[in-house]
């Protein structure tokens, strides 16, 4: 199977495509890339998470970027994707390559490129990685020394990534008010490489932190896959629920640039609420102005706060190599996509899960309310939106024949409303009467159809995700 990269880096199953071999030629085609742009006296980073061979996996990348003779800056424990991608811009360094497959099942790994400004590798740099990819075919092509060899070789620095990051992200977010809010925090890591740094960032004040799930254990064991959204977070939620002083719970995905979040009383506070609180406080309490970028499956209730705030929005197909572009672009003041990634001005123009929490908790502090009294005064600001996403799993062969039926449906109502507009702008979305939507669209990352349905309540959301359903495979979706 070729190595192809998705909406973010090369991802697959370990031990079939995912293999030392594999990893060796995508860090070959990085070289030539760097050397081909006359770039490889800047240096690059590399990272890993804590799936299963991350570390091994990292120290193969190593081998070939010191073969070529490119100073290595490898990580001297695992870390979260946006810990490293920040040491790429301190370190000024060519870019950096992360050893991670995010949210995906344990079985997977992957392979994340980060540019020199920190963020998602764009459309254009990921065509000339497969390009060079393309040309390499075989392992003889591929320079790269032994484990032994790498040890002691001059261009090998191992460094702690997290001191740079942790001042960093001080600036940004005022620390001091959380540390000493009196807050009681469940943080659930996931298993993932963000164990232990909301707790270690947090300390030293009247703030409580417990954390669960922050053990390393890359089978992942009592969830799905490391994906912060309401299925995966039973462990939580349950948490929450037999204890009432518990005001928040917290959760980051595998690599820690997603967040999901729980309010005081158990239940799940949607990715879209999140985005939407966050740009309600950006705009409302701390008066900030500026761009705000989203994905097409992020929630309209950005289109009506930047209509309030007049904010310009604009909207991207899914992946942050293209939110991270126009964020750049625009000098945008946050981004955002419904899969819980969220980038902020000031940083790296990419997701980041343990600032997105960070200023989470500061918005809780600042406004003396409630998760869920949060919630409350955002619908009071735009009306009540819910969503919900459900993914299907498919083969391969079914896809082209789901894609010509959903790409001919061309119906006039939805759920009661009416279509105003239909898009292909990644997948085939619809856009219905009063700012609702529904969406469907094929992962970049997994095997999996994926609907999105944004709607004015749960029942009027079912009544949508069963009527695309019957279209594509004349049965009723469960939800």
């Amino acid at each position: 199977m070729p190595i192809k990269f998705g909406t973010d880096g090369w991802r697959a199953i370990i031990a079939k495509d995912y293999t030392f071999a594999n990893v060796q030629i995508c860090a070959q085609a990085i070289c030539n890339l760097l050397k081909s742009n006359k770039e490889e006296s800047k240096g690059i980073v590399i990272g890993y998470d804590t799936r299963f061979l991350s570390r091994e996996f990292a120290q193969s990348v190593a081998q070939v970027t010191t073969a070529n003779n490119i100073t290595t800056y490898l990580c001297d424990r695992s870390a979260p994707t946006p810990v490293i991608a920040h040491n790429v811009t301190s370190k000024k360094a060519a870019g950096g390559i992360v050893i991670t497959a995010s949210h995906n099942p344990p079985n997977w790994n992957g392979f994340k490129y980060k540019p020199d400004y920190g963020g998602s590798a764009s459309t254009e740099i990921v065509k000339a990685i497969e390009k060079e990819i393309f040309k390499i075919n075989s392992t003889d092509l591929v320079k790269s020394l032994s484990l032994n060899e790498l040890e002691s070789n001059p261009y090998l620095k191992y460094f702690n990534p997290n001191p740079s990051y942790i001042k960093h992200i001080s600036s940004l977010v005022d620390l001091e008010i959380i540390k000493n809010s009196g807050l009681s925090i469940a943080i659930d890591s996931m298993y993932g490489s963000g164990s232990g740094y909301l707790s270690t960032i947090l300390a030293g004040g009247s703030t409580k932190t417990s954390e669960i799930n922050n053990e390393f254990n890359p089978s992942f064991p009592t969830i799905k896959q490391p994906e912060p959204i309401k299925q995966n977070l039973n462990n939580l939620i349950s948490l929450i629920k037999s204890n009432t002083n518990i005001d928040i719970g917290l959760a980051t995905d595998g690599d820690a640039d997603r967040l999901g979040v729980i309010n005081e009383k158990g239940e799940y506070i949607s990715t879209l609420e999140v985005f939407s609180l966050i740009a309600l406080y950006k705009l409302k309490i701390l008066n900030q102005r500026g761009p705000i970028v989203k994905s097409i499956t992020m929630t309209n209730m950005i289109n009506k706060l930047g209509n309030i705030y007049k904010v310009p929005i604009y909207e991207t197909p899914v992946g942050f190599k293209h939110l991270g572009k126009v964020m750049m672009e625009k000098d945008a003041l946050l981004a955002g996509e419904e899969s819980g990634g969220y980038a902020f001005k000031g940083n790296i123009p990419e997701r980041d899960g343990i600032l997105s929490a960070l200023i989470f908790l500061e918005m809780l502090v600042r406004m003396k309310k409630t998760p869920s009294d949060l919630v409350k005064m955002l619908f009071k600001e735009v009306g009540k939106h819910v969503y919900q996403r459900i993914d299907l799993e498919i083969n391969e062969k079914d896809k082209t024949l789901l894609y010509d039926r959903i790409k001919s449906w061309n119906p006039t109502k939805i759920g009661s409303l009416f279509v105003t507009n239909k898009e292909n702008k990644d997948g085939y979305k619809y856009i219905l009467e009063e700012g609702y939507w529904a969406l469907v669209r094929f992962s970049g990352t997994e095997p999996l159809l994926r609907l999105h349905v944004e709607g004015k309540s749960d029942s009027h959301i079912k009544q949508i995700l069963e009527e695309i359903n019957s279209i594509l495979f004349n049965k009723k979706v469960v939800t």
